[in-house]
């Protein structure tokens, strides 16, 4: 077993000039700086007095976890010798919020639109999703389940 570290640095950014002595005193905003790579600027959640127009951590979860799973389908999909001339997901994750506003997701869904090469098999290529939990890390990570629903189009 090989161990690896993944580096990140989170900068809070939404100090108004009082730091966060009032609750609503304060953004919701940070970056995040990963070395040789662009800042993203995030912030929280609209519904929790996020800025809508950044990256939320719930959007960057579901992102991860699409990303994932589309690179691991392209790694099996080559190996079963299945072409893929594209690959587009809108995963969508459910979530819950209790009154303490703890939160959670429930479960996630990726919907990706894959087009295929006009000899692949598609009961193979839709078997390949089923693979793609035992190794993705991310969906090794996360405790929801997570579903999928491959719409195919030949190209």
């Amino acid at each position: 077993m090989a161990e690896h570290n993944y580096t990140a640095k989170v900068t809070w950014t939404g100090n108004r000039g009082q730091g966060n002595v009032r609750y609503r005193g304060y953004d919701r905003k940070w970056e995040v700086r990963t070395p040789g790579k662009p800042v993203i600027e995030c912030s929280n959640d609209p519904l929790l007095g996020g800025d809508p127009g950044l990256h939320n951590p719930e959007d960057m979860l579901i992102a991860a976890l699409s990303a994932c799973h589309m690179l691991w389908y392209l790694h099996l999909a080559s190996d079963a010798g299945i072409l893929v001339s594209a690959y587009e997901d809108e995963p969508i994750a459910v979530g819950e919020s209790l009154p303490n506003g703890a939160g959670r997701f429930l479960s996630a869904t990726l919907r990706p639109r894959i087009m295929l090469g006009p000899s692949a098999d598609r009961e193979l290529a839709d078997a390949l999703h089923g693979r793609i939990h035992e190794t993705c890390f991310i969906a090794r990570s996360v405790n929801f389940p997570v579903n999928y629903a491959a719409e195919y189009i030949e190209g």
